[in-house]
């Protein structure tokens, strides 16, 4: 027993020590490509807090969207023609309809930004798949898929806009997202097939080509998360250009049916001159709104880029 004793202990020292080398390494361990984004994007505070700013918003509006009941910020009442704002029932003043501006503006919100989501989910996507394919098979696919999408360039994006929304009877939100979406998956689909057309040559496809490896898994299973950190990026850039989108066409009057409130729709007040110079509330909180969200949401994405591209050199040393 005395024997045994010596070496029970040195096997559990030996075992300690085995669990405290493998902790070490693991923390001394090249870093994932994740991992250094993150580290990178945490370091710039404007970016963190401006992601703060557009989470903190987005989760806001929805939450009190909902203790808004339907319909109720439609109320027209002409005894609180132009309310100023810090008014009882009226925080940011009331319209040329006695309607409640802080309603219209939570609730307008919700309307583009959701639409925004929605366009971004849709369009990205199919951009996204369409480059992948595109870049991946190259040769007469590519060529084909490429004389497409010029075609789909060369389109006058605006116009065709405006002509389905005219033509289309009784059309919302959800009919709005689809069409936008015909038109904004090309600056996707562009640039990510350019990305996968240089991951398409190197030596993991082919290995995986050689194995028998399907191309659909190559492309979505091994070339898409390869390239997800430019994907994420992307993704962020194009929610603040739809969220310009949609507040453009609801200010010329070519967005939501009228009657459903939208920040281009509040913006609109604008075009009338009494009220820039006397009732500025019922313009100027929607038009700073729409400022700071795609000023923060455009900040947030070109942080990603540069901690992408910060992971990207890191990777290859």
């Amino acid at each position: 027993m005395a024997q045994n004793d010596p070496l029970n202990k040195k096997s559990s020292i030996s075992a300690e020590d085995l669990t405290r080398l493998s902790k070490e390494a693991e923390a001394t361990a090249t870093p994932s490509s994740r991992q250094i984004i993150w580290k990178e994007f945490k370091a710039d505070k404007i970016a963190l807090t401006s992601a703060i700013i557009v989470v903190g918003f987005i989760l806001f509006v929805i939450i009190a969207s909902f203790f808004i009941p339907a319909g109720s910020y439609k109320a027209v009442n002409i005894m609180d023609y132009f309310n100023k704002p810090f008014t009882p029932d009226f925080w940011l003043g009331a319209d040329s309809s006695g309607r409640s501006v802080a309603k219209l503006l939570i609730v307008g919100s919700r309307n583009s930004i959701g639409i925004a989501i929605g366009l971004t989910l849709i369009s990205g996507t199919f951009g996204i798949a369409y480059g992948l394919i595109s870049g991946y098979f190259g040769g007469m696919t590519d060529m084909i898929m490429s004389r497409i999408y010029d075609f789909m360039l060369m389109l006058p994006t605006l116009m065709f806009i405006i002509v389905l929304v005219t033509i289309i009877q009784n059309y919302n939100a959800i009919t709005l997202t689809l069409i936008l979406s015909l038109f904004q998956w090309m600056g996707s689909s562009r640039l990510i097939r350019s990305r996968a057309l240089a991951e398409s040559r190197k030596d993991y496809v082919a290995a995986s080509k050689t194995s028998g490896t399907s191309n659909f898994k190559i492309i979505f299973r091994e070339i898409m998360p390869n390239i997800s950190s430019l994907i994420i990026v992307e993704m962020t850039l194009a929610f603040a250009g739809n969220l310009g989108v949609e507040t453009g066409l609801s200010f010329l009057g070519f967005g939501l049916p009228n009657g459903t409130p939208s920040l281009g729709t509040l913006i609109a007040n604008a075009t009338d001159p009494t009220n820039i110079t006397q009732y500025w509330w019922t313009w100027l909180f929607a038009a700073l709104e729409i400022i700071v969200l795609c000023l923060a949401v455009s900040y947030v994405g070109q942080a990603l880029r540069r901690s992408a591209d910060a992971s990207q050199r890191l990777g290859d040393k």
